[in-house]
């Protein structure tokens, strides 16, 4: 089966799966049957727990199944799977220890070299074990310590080769696994293996390691290159493909999303345009992640699907909000309607979050999808260069998916007229919202205009609002008004078009 939300189905009959459903995707439906691969990277990146995930997967598919450790020990290799839930009840386990000529020195042969003896005697018992169980499958851990046995690179490579030519003919998907400690380790096995999967991990300054893995060859079969994220949770490795919009079908969609109020549809000329990508821009308290909400209740009202990321609020404030302003999304949540998620910024990478927005389109059917907000998807992710062409592919896909998304996207500052962060993610909108706070008869007040939109037309003028039941309440434009974007404006007409200066109840909570 392919990873929940890919386009199609990749899996094949002449393939082994790997028990990750996003590996599988990536390798194009599973590892090519019958032949054997090497699995790179550092200790910690989780070898270990692939190589189970791939074992466990045969004895579920009833195909015998072998792990040779010359690294970890029986009671080890049932500790992780018990960490995961596992039980490796069916798996054969051949547990072999390097021969005491390797552990003690003075037990070494004289006549001839030791490593033609003790690598010797180790593949002889891995053949005699494959004789016995005649495996499917088999994993064979690791290749460091054949680099001990052999004690030589060509001798190493000897083996490899005669283990390879072993297998020929015997159906049988063959795993090996390095730990790359070896600085020659890129010269031995690369050109031998029909594929190689490179797994590694890094430290980021501050939150959860981040992992990832590459296919770096594959033969005679198609496979998604590039770097995936994947993460080791319980239940194994969870491999998060890399997203193209591209290959989804394109989902076309016409009518408008409207707010359900009539001046704020006025100002976006209608609604904005389904399938589009849209910025809420605005300093900090202005109502930005209200008027995101606004539209997300108007949608839930007509029965639609929307999904909510939220960056920079908890779960608890968001409803506060919602429910201090009179938006009731708790019966729709209840309904299945709004799907509210919180992101731990410390704990999710690009890949990982691009997913969860997949599945929310997918398995949900979100016609609506809102991230709140992009300031904390950016600083939640900082390390990560290519982080604009993460957002740039999860754009495309949702728009290729009819799905309006929704980005908030927070200016520094609370009068400030601009934002780095806004420069270089508004190329990715079709339509711009900008809120602004404007000082006017010795009180701050609030302005609503939209700057762009590609759809096409939109209203061209600045409108006063305040934030009271139910969400934004928009006033006439302020065409007595000039400089309301500087935020100190100047009053030049006949008679105050300013929205009444009511209190708001006190059980109203502003701003978003």
């Amino acid at each position: 089966m392919g990873v929940p939300g890919t386009p199609v189905d990749v899996t094949t009959a002449h393939s082994a799966s790997t028990g990750i459903a996003g590996l599988d995707y990536v390798l194009g439906g599973g590892l090519p049957a019958d032949h054997l691969f090497l699995i790179e990277g550092a200790p910690g990146t989780g070898k270990t727990t692939l190589a189970l995930q791939f074992l466990m997967e045969g004895v579920a598919r009833g195909e015998p199944s072998l792990y040779v450790t010359l690294a970890e020990t029986r009671s080890e290799l049932e500790k992780v799977a018990a960490s995961h839930g596992w039980s490796l009840a069916g798996l054969e386990i051949l547990e072999l220890t390097p021969p005491d000529e390797v552990l003690q020195p003075e037990l070494q042969y004289t006549v001839f070299h030791p490593s033609d003896v003790e690598i010797g005697q180790t593949m002889r018992a891995v053949y005699d074990a494959v004789e016995r169980h005649q495996p499917r499958r088999l994993v064979l851990d690791s290749l460091s310590e054949m680099r001990l046995l052999a004690q030589d690179p060509l001798r190493l490579r000897r083996q490899v080769l005669a283990i390879k030519h072993f297998f020929i003919g015997r159906r049988c998907s063959v795993m090996l696994l390095d730990d790359m400690r070896s600085a020659d380790h890129d010269l031995q096995f690369a050109s031998i293996a029909h594929g190689v999967i490179l797994l590694e991990q890094s430290a980021l300054e501050y939150g959860a390691e981040r992992r990832r893995l590459r296919v770096s060859k594959l033969r005679a079969q198609r496979y998604r290159g590039g770097y995936h994220d994947f993460s080791i949770r319980t239940g194994g490795l969870e491999v998060y493909p890399r997203l193209v919009g591209a290959d989804y079908p394109l989902v076309q969609v016409d009518a408008p999303l409207p707010s359900g109020d009539e001046r704020l549809d006025a100002v976006t000329g209608g609604g904005l345009d389904r399938g589009s990508s849209n910025i809420f821009v605005g300093p900090a308290g202005v109502g930005k992640s209200t008027l995101a909400a606004q539209f997300a209740l108007a949608a839930a009202e007509r029965d639609e699907r929307i999904a909510i990321y939220l960056f920079d609020e908890r779960l608890r404030t968001f409803h506060a909000r919602a429910t201090g302003l009179g938006m009731d999304f708790t019966r729709h949540i209840d309904a299945g309607r709004v799907v509210v998620q919180q992101i731990d910024p410390a704990e999710v990478s690009p890949g990982q979050f691009a997913q969860l927005v997949v599945r929310g389109v997918e398995e949900v059917g979100a016609s609506v999808a809102i991230i709140d907000s992009l300031s904390g998807y950016m600083n939640a992710m900082p390390e990560d260069r290519m982080l604009m062409i993460h957002l740039h592919e999860l754009i495309s896909y949702l728009t290729q998916r009819g799905v309006t998304s929704i980005m908030t996207l927070a200016q520094h500052g609370p009068l400030a007229h601009g934002s780095s962060q806004g420069a270089e993610v508004s190329y990715l909108a079709d339509s711009i919202v900008l809120l602004r706070y404007f000082e006017a008869a010795g009180t701050v007040r609030q302005a609503i205009s939209m700057l762009k939109k590609r759809g096409g037309h939109h209203e061209q003028t600045i409108r006063e609002f305040r934030i009271g039941q139910g969400g934004l309440r928009l006033g006439e434009p302020l065409s007595g008004f000039q400089g309301v974007l500087t935020g100190v404006p100047q009053y030049v007409g006949q008679s105050e078009p300013l929205l009444s200066s009511a209190p708001v109840p006190d059980d109203v909570i502003l701003g978003g």
